[in-house]
């Protein structure tokens, strides 16, 4: 049965689920620790899933209590969105799509509002149904926090790993005592040209190069942007002790950094072979053609 206030009158709806919340958070957390959103993510004991329900259901109580069911910034939601965006990232590694994870949110409610029912079956029909509403909208703002975490937790996910991606698509490769290249593929934008940079200066200073060359041959083309990132990046391998040379540069390219007025004063080569040679020649071994010369 509901509680009741001081002078007699039913309490308000957000204080009657918050009171049944109270009184009913051991049976729900029970029912809830075998939907699928608790049982396959909890997967070493069911008390665990229980004990997990029984956080989210003390954050639904404590919303409820400060009458602010609708606002997915409530404080009470605070001290599960940790929790919740665990939940939503295991189902994801799962392979469910964001509206499987949100359907199997939505199965929460089924349960609570027929408990809930139950307990008020004696009150008012009004009553009843004010707090059945109340109750709904608290379960939709739970719902929807579940889910901007879980969002929030999957863009972090994707950031990482094209990041990762990038450095994969960006490798160094020792050609000689002295000497690396990054041989660059595809296009290029400002988060590439910065791993670009990153990644072409730490291995100037692992290999101990005296010569870094930067071959675009696979670029088709780079904005303004990233034309000047790459003139940073032959400042910077300059700074660290290294020449750069950029080799394979496009007519398209060429063009860019010449309307753009950028620092033209960049060894460049036609080729990533010519680079090559030229470093190895400044480094006093020579590759010399057998057949050179000959006929």
């Amino acid at each position: 049965m509901p509680e009741h206030e001081a002078d007699g009158q039913l309490a308000t709806p957000t204080h009657e689920v918050r009171d049944f919340l109270h009184r009913r958070r051991e049976q729900i957390a029970q029912r809830w620790a075998d939907e699928p959103l608790f049982r396959t993510v909890f997967t070493v004991s069911r008390d665990e899933a229980v004990e997990a329900g029984k956080a989210v259901v003390d954050a639904l109580a404590q919303v409820a209590d400060s009458d602010r069911v609708e606002d997915p910034d409530a404080a009470g939601f605070s001290g599960v969105r940790e929790q919740l965006a665990r939940m939503g990232a295991a189902r994801s590694r799962a392979g469910l799509s964001n509206t499987q994870v949100s359907s199997e949110l939505a199965a929460l409610r089924p349960p609570v509002e027929n408990m809930l029912a139950a307990d008020l079956e004696q009150t008012p029909p009004e009553h009843l149904r004010a707090c059945s509403t109340t109750l709904t909208v608290l379960m939709g703002t739970l719902r929807l926090v579940a889910m901007q975490t879980a969002l929030s937790e999957w863009q972090a996910l994707s950031d990482r790993q094209r990041m990762q991606l990038l450095e994969v698509a960006t490798p160094v490769i020792r050609l000689w005592d002295g000497i690396v290249a990054v041989p660059l593929i595809g296009t290029l934008d400002s988060a590439r040209s910065q791993v670009v940079m990153e990644t072409l200066l730490n291995a100037v200073v692992d290999q101990h190069a005296r010569f870094a060359i930067l071959d675009i041959t696979g670029v088709p083309t780079v904005d303004s942007l990233v034309a000047q990132h790459l003139m940073k990046t032959v400042a910077a391998a300059r700074l660290m002790g290294a020449e750069c040379i950029v080799s394979g540069i496009r007519p398209a390219i060429a063009q860019t950094m010449v309307h753009l007025g950028l620092d033209l004063d960049v060894l460049t080569r036609a080729s990533l072979s010519d680079a090559l040679g030229y470093a190895l020649h400044q480094l006093g071994a020579d590759i010399v053609n057998p057949g050179a010369g000959q006929r």
